[in-house]
């Protein structure tokens, strides 16, 4: 469809602006708003933003490259439901008429166009976890249902009538912007709820998902709670995981690394590509898990619920959601990341981890059929742990030379830069529980 059709339509459905869209080192959703007669200067040169204005970006402040510029994929054009007259659309980045090393959605395709070499597509599922919050009169954080007070509060239907408003608007936009949508429930904290829609090709994927989050928060928004992605906001409760579900087919789109009757129902292939994740699993924590909050849902710790589904320790099982790599059907579910990940960063990270598996035919790692939970409070030997907080998982980044040069050493060096800064700012916070603790004590 050229250009020129896809604006006539556009119009035809009272679409007067264009929402241009990219993402920052965060993965938080950014833009413009472009006037639909501008659409064709913004996929050709792309809609302008200062680009030391943008986290993560490493440009300067003057000359030719200090201007960040997000070029429209036309492809990506969707009237939003939400948002009457308003296209939104997705840019890919650019600074000096090249793709700019820095931005997230040129580092996925980077990696996409290693997998392309080979003749094979990465095909991800994506699993949104998410609390619905709400700021008190306090000034604190808290649950915005308020009736959401169950101990055990997993698949609770009284929550889901309360809160149907929310999730029905949900399912209305998601399915007008081509979302097939699968099912919702509430899941393991109060407040939490899980969204689940058809796999995709990963840079879709990556760009349905981001799709989501900005419908996620203007329906919040409107219905005064805040869509919330932090990993764990509450205390004693599960966090929010965003599971990848990752499966490669051929040309002729044939499983890539499935066997029924295979270990873990994975072949040779599968099995390296596990084995690579597994082997960089300390870097991809920084990439994965990218806040000081995120460590504290990859903790062995007591749940609320009595569940918890964090994968602290790096190991593989066949349909053990204890083990960092999970596998279900012939593919791999990868437990790592969570809700405040960049999805296109973490996408290509992991990506680079399982290709590097595969290039250097890494050993298949143990299946483990076991409770990791279980026996680690028996006191029975352990695979080993996931860092234990973002501070150790950068070291483990920075270490990593395989991953930092497949993933892009100009990217990693402003992520590590911006995440030494934030570990180097929660270090020096005194909290409640300290004072609690020690206020009085010596």
């Amino acid at each position: 469809m050229t250009l020129e059709h896809r604006m006539a339509t556009l119009r035809e459905q009272g679409v007067h602006t264009v929402m241009a869209t990219f993402t920052d080192l965060h993965g938080v959703p950014k833009g413009k708003l472009v006037p639909l007669e501008a659409l064709p200067s913004a996929v050709d040169s792309g809609a302008g933003f200062a680009g030391p204005s943008i986290v993560g970006t490493g440009l300067p402040r003057m000359g030719a490259r200090s201007e960040y510029h997000g070029r429209v994929v036309p492809e990506s054009l969707r009237p939003l439901p939400w948002l009457p007259g308003v296209a939104h659309a997705v840019c890919d980045g650019f600074a000096g008429g090249e793709p700019l090393e820095t931005c997230s959605r040129q580092l996925l395709r980077r990696q996409l166009a290693r997998l392309r070499q080979r003749g094979w597509t990465f095909h991800v599922g994506i699993e949104p976890e998410f609390f619905l919050l709400r700021r008190g009169e306090d000034g604190r954080w808290g649950v915005a249902d308020g009736e959401d007070r169950l101990g055990k509060p997993s698949y609770d239907l009284k929550a889901i009538v309360r809160n149907h408003g929310f999730l029905d608007d949900m399912r209305r936009h998601l399915t007008a912007l081509g979302f097939a949508l699968q099912q919702m429930d509430h899941e393991d904290a109060t407040g939490q709820y899980e969204i689940n829609y058809r796999h995709d090709e990963a840079l879709a994927a990556a760009d349905r998902y981001q799709l989501f989050k900005l419908t996620a928060h203007a329906v919040a928004d409107q219905r005064g709670m805040v869509f919330s992605c932090m990993p764990k906001p509450l205390a004693g409760a599960p966090g929010s995981g965003l599971h990848f579900h990752l499966s490669l087919t051929d040309e002729l789109g044939c499983p890539v690394m499935a066997d029924a009757d295979g270990p873990m129902g994975l072949n040779a292939t599968g099995l390296q590509f596990a084995a690579g994740l597994l082997e960089h699993g300390d870097a991809l924590a920084a990439l994965c898990a990218p806040t000081v909050n995120s460590y504290k849902r990859l903790a062995v710790s007591d749940s609320a619920s009595g569940t918890t589904w964090s994968p602290v320790w790096k190991a593989a099982g066949d349909n053990n959601r204890t083990c960092l790599v999970r596998t279900v059907a012939g593919r791999i579910e990868w437990r790592l990341p969570d809700a405040s990940c960049n999805a296109y960063v973490a996408l290509a990270a992991t990506l680079a981890a399982g290709l590097d598996g595969i290039d250097r035919e890494l050993p298949a790692p143990e299946a483990i059929d076991a409770d990791l939970y279980q026996r680690h409070a028996a006191g029975e030997s352990m695979p080993p742990r996931l860092p234990r907080d973002l501070h150790d998982a950068c070291a483990a980044l920075r270490a990593d030379a395989i991953l930092r040069d497949d993933v892009g050493v100009a990217f990693c060096d402003q992520f590590l830069a911006l995440k030494q800064a934030e570990w180097d700012a929660w270090a020096q916070q005194v909290g409640d529980w300290e004072l609690e603790r020690y206020a009085d004590s010596f």
